[in-house]
Order: structure tokens, then C-alpha cells, then sequence
């Protein structure tokens, strides 16, 4: 790498970083992959290759939008989350939990996953639908999973820096089927054809509310983000769109736009990836 380009390349993964793990992110990143202990996944494990990828930033804002789609899971986020007033503290929170679980020692994934269960007995209220909904809910809690797996894999899979084979995608919805136990999901799949198999399943529950809607243009149209950082961010939400299955593009009024998507969305998606990951990881990009 040219010795011009290193302050670029500094300044890209310290932008990252303070987003994502927060103003001193390297002794938050060192507390969780340097302490000692024994880890849920091993280093040859397919989930570390998927969780460290630049592709997650996709795949992170897909599967917040496929979740929106479920009245009852979105109404526990409009009504307890501060994704609004603290969308970057929501962003942290959310990197934390996967890096403890994924990289982090046993006993650090299980304090991450007893604090996000001591949230969910919190979230609990009446949707505008007039049904009751608990954020501990096994169903809801299942909905989410399903589409942060989808969500994580689909990503990966277009813009990760290798692809996985069949057998190794079967082992990383193994390896979230894990996490997903310990949070409370009953019997989670653990293939990805029993993955398909449930989004199916869960199609006649979903809906687009006026929340989901209000919620996927706060993600892709007005983030709070400096000027400088839009275009950026607009290439991974349309990739992040453009991975959304179609029956999910109109009940959140997204567009659906194969010819533009595969043109422009696609190599521009990749392109970005690239950055991300060279910027974070410029030697070994797919450690």
C-alpha cells in the first residue's frame, strides 16, 4: 500500500470505528478480542469470517428493514427503542453483542446475552393493532433472528470477500442457531433450507405499518449523518434494498429496479465493501 494513501486509509477506519464501537474503540475492541478464556466459536469457525467482513454493513440495515415488516416486533421498537434520538448508542449496543458472542470468551457472550434478555423483560406493550407483544416473546424473537441470519449471509454472500459453499453456509446458520438458543428461540434452524422454510412460514404476519415505513426512510433517507458521509451511506442502504426480497419492497414503498440494481447498485455495492474492508484490515482483509 502507497505510504500517500495511509492518512486516507486512517482516517476512513477511525470515521468506522467511533460509529460502530464508540469514541475509544481500541481498548473496547481489545477487551473483547484479546481477553482470555475460552470462546463459543473457534478461529476456523465460518461465523468469525461473516462477523469480521465489511459486508455486515449491509446486511446490518437489510435485516432492520426485513424486521420492521413484523407489526409486533416493530411496534416493541417504536415504542422502547431510541434508534431516533440515539440511532449511533443503538449501533453500538447492537456491534457489541455480536462481537462478544462471536469473538469474545464464554463468559463474556453469556453476560451480553443475559443483558439483552434483562431488556427484552422490559419491552412489553399494546401495538396499534390492539394485540400485546413482549420482546422476550419466543415467535418474535425468532422473527428477528431469521432475518438478521438471512440478512448476514445474503450480505456476505454478494459482497463478502470470498463466498461460502453450501456446507459452509448450513454451519454459520449452525453457529447463529447457538446464539440464537441462549437468547431464548426455541429450536432455531440450523440449515439454511430450514431458514427458507420459515420465512415462509412467517409471511402471513407480516405487514408494512405506517411505523416500518417511517422507520426504513429514517434508515435510508435521513440518517444523521455529516454531509461528507451520504453518498457513502446512500451506496450501502440502496445495496442493502437491493438484496431485499420483492415481497418486501412495497409494503416499505421501496422501488424495485433489476436493471439499475444489477448496473449501478451492485458493482458500486462492491466497490464500497472493498473500501470498507481494505480501510479497517488493509494487509489481510478476510481475517
Amino acid at each position: 500500500m502507497s505510504s500517500a494513501l495511509e492518512p486516507v486509509r486512517t482516517w476512513i477506519a477511525a470515521q468506522i470505528r467511533t460509529r460502530v464501537v464508540g469514541d475509544d474503540p481500541e481498548p473496547a475492541m481489545a477487551a473483547v478480542m484479546d481477553a482470555p478464556g475460552e470462546r463459543w466459536f473457534a478461529q476456523d469457525r465460518v461465523i468469525r469470517r461473516v462477523h469480521s467482513d465489511a459486508s455486515m454493513f449491509v446486511g446490518g440495515l437489510r435485516a432492520l428493514l426485513l424486521q420492521s415488516l413484523h407489526p409486533l416486533a416493530m411496534a416493541g421498537v417504536a415504542n422502547h427503542s431510541d434508534y431516533r434520538a440515539d440511532p449511533w448508542g443503538r449501533l453500538q449496543r447492537t456491534a457489541e453483542f455480536l462481537a462478544s458472542t462471536t469473538f469474545g470468551p464464554a463468559t463474556l457472550a453469556e453476560e451480553s446475552i443475559a443483558r439483552v434478555r434483562q431488556v427484552h423483560r422490559r419491552v412489553r406493550g399494546i401495538a396499534p393493532d390492539g394485540r400485546a407483544y413482549s420482546a422476550g416473546d419466543p415467535h418474535l424473537l425468532r422473527w428477528v433472528h431469521i432475518c438478521e441470519v438471512d440478512s448476514f449471509l445474503a450480505a456476505y454472500q454478494r459482497y463478502g470477500a470470498t463466498s461460502l459453499g453450501d456446507d459452509e453456509a448450513d454451519e454459520y446458520v449452525a453457529d447463529m442457531a447457538r446464539v440464537a438458543t441462549a437468547l431464548g428461540v426455541n429450536h432455531p434452524p440450523v440449515t439454511v433450507a430450514q431458514l427458507r422454510s420459515e420465512f415462509r412460514d412467517f409471511r402471513d404476519e407480516l405487514k408494512g405499518t405506517k411505523a416500518a415505513r417511517d422507520a426504513a426512510r429514517f434508515l435510508l433517507v435521513q440518517p444523521p449523518l455529516p454531509l461528507a458521509a451520504r453518498p457513502a451511506y446512500g451506496l450501502l442502504a440502496s445495496a442493502a434494498v437491493a438484496l431485499l426480497p420483492m415481497s418486501a419492497r412495497w409494503p416499505l414503498r421501496l422501488p424495485y429496479l433489476p436493471v439499475s440494481e444489477a448496473i449501478l447498485v451492485a458493482p458500486a455495492g462492491a466497490a464500497l465493501t472493498r473500501l470498507i474492508r481494505w480501510s479497517l484490515n488493509p494487509v489481510a482483509p478476510a481475517a
